[in-house]
């Protein structure tokens, strides 16, 4: 277990302070970079850790994903054979070892803000979000590694080699934190969160989204069996009629192209720095060929079967998720090198759609982006926690599977793959729909299983550069996308990741010893869901 202090909290919250000013979250006069910890409230608390987290997801979460589940490529053009132990791939304890380690941290200002002594309940709104937070990045954590530390976990000092908890106890403790927060904000109790960077104190957003969580939790499952199959059905059931998130969950603590600190992590990261210069992994995060063959309808004519049901069906989001070269998108071959096949000359990258939103930058006299512009609206941009499209995907897929708790299978369908052209600012969704209606895997026609492989393609496209990490999940319990290899696999791909190397090292009593052969077995380290 990484050894996260209480300092950890006041630590993070100084990097949040130096992106935004300080009077937004601290009304006191003092040094924000010598803050005294009992000043440090869930009212500062709270912000920091949905930042935090999201930071995570939104950064090397996110390429992971994006890779495995072959939406970008690693620009061979430029950088001779990038991604190596992501194509093979090569899992071990330091393979994206930041994502355990960097959620860890975020969760334990949530885990802060719940234990907070607050024998007056004014902060019990507070709490009941932190938990929301909490058990939304707890199940990527487990999605990611199965079991892990829960139960004595976030403890500090007083615990710095916690036991593992088995995964599916701590999808059941977390779907009771969800009930109990859901329950919490109800009653109305508590001062209303000032600080909240998400839904601006609305308690029944806040509701609404904890049920959509919720219900991922349990689709998660749909292929459980025994005790927590019969768990799964009874939560379910409480779900039948409850209001679902009905718009995108997006956080802003201020972000801006102040300065770097002060961006979206996102656009830091992907797309430029505050001074205008491209980020670091803006040249090295390129579009995949498959996705280009996707959303240009394979216009390539290429024959292999993955790409029958595209053809002809040019993706009005295509131009507003990655740049166009020569009027489509142009994509690299996972694997594969200059001269290679499926190694163009100039490759696209994640286009406005991604970047911006909804908008796009001015343009200048000579019909080039005003790189000014461009960087503010970015780095402005609200970090996505779950977006409207995702919740609308869980709907379709809830009453796809169980008709008689869930309604609007087909309506569900259609309105998420509008509202993933309404997320990327594309026009067209209509006659993209009309398009693919009779097309089984792709629009909302033929068998059940033709209708669930509809709903994974297309939420895979819908959270492309968004929250992929959700599409791999989708992709380790159903089959589907279809999506293929890298041309240099020498493994599939994997069903979880290794646990990182600060657990061998700090917990290494009680953590498993996951070999490279598990990562891609069925067996006992396999998260739970995925074992059937």
């Amino acid at each position: 277990m990484k050894n996260i202090k209480l300092t950890t909290a006041v630590l993070s919250l100084t990097m949040l302070f130096a992106s935004v000013s300080c009077d937004k979250y601290l009304d006191i006069n003092e040094d924000p970079n010598n803050i005294s910890i009992d000043k440090v409230t869930p009212n500062e608390l709270l912000p920091v850790g949905i930042t935090s987290t999201y930071e995570k997801q939104s950064q090397t979460l996110n390429r992971f994903a994006s890779v495995v589940m072959n939406s970008t490529a690693g620009n061979s053009l430029v950088y001779g054979a990038p991604f190596i132990d992501d194509y093979k791939p090569n899992v071990s304890n330091t393979f994206y070892n930041d994502v355990w380690d960097s959620l860890f941290r975020g969760i334990a200002n949530f885990e802060k803000v719940i234990t907070y002594n607050d024998p007056t309940n004014k902060y019990v709104q507070h709490k009941a979000i932190a938990k929301i937070m909490k058990a939304n990045y707890i199940q990527i954590l487990t999605d990611l590694y199965g079991d892990m530390p829960y139960s004595e976990a976030f403890k500090g000092q007083d615990n710095l080699t916690p036991k593992y908890d088995k995964g599916e106890n701590i999808y059941k403790a977390s779907i009771t934190d969800i009930d109990n927060a859901i329950k919490t904000l109800e009653t109305g109790l508590g001062d209303t969160p000032t600080n909240d960077i998400v839904f601006r104190g609305d308690t029944d957003k806040w509701i609404s989204f904890a049920n959509t969580l919720k219900l991922r939790y349990l689709l998660r499952m749909s292929n459980v069996t025994g005790d927590m199959a019969a768990f799964r059905d009874q939560e379910l059931a409480k779900l039948s009629g409850a209001d679902f998130i009905d718009e995108d969950v997006l956080e802003n603590p201020g972000y801006s192209a102040a300065n770097d600190a002060q961006q979206n992590p996102f656009t830091n990261f992907y797309v430029y720095v505050s001074s205008g210069t491209r980020a670091v992994n803006y040249s090295i995060n390129v579009a995949s060929e498959h996705i280009a063959l996707v959303l240009n309808g394979n216009s390539a004519g290429d024959t292999r079967p993955v790409y029958q049901k595209f053809n002809g069906i040019v993706d009005g989001r295509s131009s507003r998720m990655f740049t166009f070269i020569g009027g489509k998108v142009s994509g690299i071959r996972q694997g594969n090198l200059p001269g290679q096949p499926g190694v163009p000359a100039a490759i696209s990258r994640f286009n406005y759609g991604i970047t911006i939103g909804k908008d796009s930058p001015k343009k200048l006299p000579n019909g080039s982006d005003d790189t000014a512009d461009y960087v503010a609206k970015a780095s402005a941009k609200s970090g996505c926690i779950m977006s409207r499209a995702e919740s609308k995907f869980l709907q379709a897929e809830a009453a796809l599977r169980y008709p008689s708790l869930f309604s609007n299978a087909s309506g569900n369908f259609t309105t998420a793959v509008t509202a993933s052209y309404d997320f990327f600012g594309a026009t067209g969704s209509a006659a993209y729909l009309t398009a693919i209606q009779s097309v089984a895997g792709l629009g909302w026609t033929g068998t059940d299983a033709n209708k669930l492989e509809a709903i994974m393609t297309q939420k895979w496209i819908a959270l492309t550069g968004v929250n992929p990490e959700q599409s791999f999940f989708d992709y380790t319990r159903t089959g589907f996308p279809v999506t293929p290899l890298a041309t240099i696999a020498s493994n599939p791909k994997p069903n979880r990741l290794i646990y990182p190397l600060s657990e061998y090292i700090g917990n290494a009593s009680n953590v498993p010893a996951i070999s490279n052969a598990d990562v891609f077995s069925k067996n006992q380290y396999t998260p739970f869901w995925a074992r059937n």
